[in-house]
């Protein structure tokens, strides 16, 4: 899990062959004016989805995971409270893996919570659950999936 400021963004691109472009259209694009939903960038490499949404309690919300994506979450309104825990050490697994979504989800309490303010984003690994949209108010965020 990386937490930093869009500003920083530069630091991580060698991460990662398609954060380039992704951080490209963080940099270039009115996120502001998109509407919620699911937004294409690249194909099925790398695309946006954009949330707007009242935030939830740490106690509503669960850990996910993917194996397909990795996750930059850029907050852009308000703060969202993310939960984190590696997933190795994840051993409540609730259901199967769902390949059609990317996701799977525990019932594993994350081992901390990120503060993360509007201009600040965290990468989540396949490696890393996390437990987003965590909030007292509302949230709007853009998730980046890019693939692994």
């Amino acid at each position: 899990m990386i937490l930093d400021t869009l500003a920083g963004s530069g630091r991580h691109l060698a991460l990662h062959p398609r954060f380039a472009r992704a951080f490209a259209f963080l940099h270039e694009t009115d996120l502001l004016a998109l509407a919620p939903g699911r937004h294409a960038v690249q194909g099925e490499d790398i695309f946006a989805i954009i949330e707007h949404c009242a935030g939830r309690t740490r106690a509503e919300a669960r850990l996910e995971s993917h194996r397909r994506h990795i996750d930059i979450q850029l907050v852009l309104e308000g703060v969202d409270e993310m939960g984190w825990k590696p997933l190795a050490e994840c051993v409540k697994p609730i259901g199967d893996f769902d390949a059609a979504r990317d996701i799977r989800f525990y019932d594993d309490a994350p081992s901390s919570w990120v503060a993360t303010p509007a201009g600040a984003y965290c990468i989540f690994f396949p490696d890393d659950a996390h437990a987003p949209l965590v909030s007292g108010g509302m949230i709007r965020k853009v998730v980046m999936k890019v693939a692994v």
